[in-house]
């Protein structure tokens, strides 16, 4: 994919680090001076390709707001007709803080919005897709909402596996010497234990 790219990583501080670029993954060498001397206990990277809005530097994931980041693979179908009741939804300081014209962004932000009201994370993120499944049959969309996504605070991680069909996007576990690894797809044919997450599942992981 090379739609840009971003990585985001804890460090000393709760907020986490975040550095995102339009430019294709493989041609930053200032991502491959970060990668040899960046140390952290989580990590998030993604590569994107583009499906609700376009190619710029707001729009690459992570996405950061306060202490969490979220990354997220698929898309909500028919997003052009929702937007505006989506966006809606979002309390004004969260309006506020919205940089990019993505689906991805914006479901974030609404779950944060929930969180920030007092709900756990995971169960937000659930709502929020759940209400826009309905959203979506109240406008006769046909088009699938497809979700797999990553939502963490630096000591608990969620990762999601969810669509309104039969084809969620694929994720993937592998639990090793260094910790667990979640990814779209095995990075490695040939390393073992990549074990494939089932469609609906939510996996919860912590520090």
């Amino acid at each position: 994919n090379g739609d840009g790219f971003g990585i985001g990583w804890y460090a000393e501080r709760p907020e986490p680090g975040v550095y995102r670029e339009v430019m294709p993954a493989w041609s930053d060498d200032n991502l491959l001076a970060l990668s040899g001397t960046l140390r952290s206990r989580l990590f998030f990277a993604h590569v994107r390709a583009a499906t609700a809005g376009g190619i710029a530097r707001t729009n690459c994931h992570p996405f950061r707001h306060g202490r969490w980041l979220f990354m997220h693979n698929g898309q909500i179908g028919g997003y052009p007709q929702l937007r505006r009741a989506l966006v809606a939804d979002l309390p004004d300081s969260f309006y506020a803080a919205r940089r990019g014209a993505t689906d991805s962004e914006l479901l974030f932000l609404l779950a944060m919005a929930r969180v920030d009201r007092g709900a756990d994370a995971h169960e937000a993120m659930l709502e929020v897709l759940d209400d826009t499944r309905m959203l979506m049959q109240q406008h006769g969309i046909e088009p699938p909402l497809r979700f797999a996504a990553a939502l963490a605070d630096g000591e608990r991680l969620y990762a999601f596996r969810i669509a309104s069909d039969d084809s969620p996007p694929t994720l993937y576990q592998r639990d090793c010497r260094h910790g667990t690894v979640i990814a779209s797809e095995p990075l490695d044919d040939d390393e073992p234990g990549w074990m494939p997450l089932a469609a609906g599942a939510v996996v919860t992981l912590h520090a």
